[in-house]
């Protein structure tokens, strides 16, 4: 693994959109088995996926994975953390704001 240098390599990906009452979710599946590690990119090409209300779209795109460095992958690690922390700061009211 190159200390600065990143690598980037083209793996073919599955798109599934739903935009269901039961369940609204975007997944990326990498057919080849591709891992994403800390700190690593993703980009998946093509034109935006749109499901209508109540449909499930399932697409074959090509996407690139950039590989982080060490040095990324390992302040990605350490910082990491943290990150997730700014995500847990929420609160219940029953307040209601006019």
């Amino acid at each position: 693994m190159p200390l600065l240098a990143r690598r980037k390599e083209q793996v073919p990906c599955t798109v599934e959109v739903s935009h269901r009452f039961e369940s609204l979710h975007a997944h990326v599946r990498f057919d080849n088995g591709a891992v994403v590690h800390p700190g690593d990119e993703v980009l998946v090409h093509g034109a935006p996926v749109l499901a209508a209300y109540g449909e499930v779209v399932v697409e074959q795109r090509v996407a690139t994975i950039t590989r982080a460095t060490a040095l990324e992958r390992m302040w990605t690690r350490l910082t990491g953390d943290f990150d997730f922390m700014e995500l847990c700061e929420f609160s219940f009211s029953e307040e209601l704001a006019l």
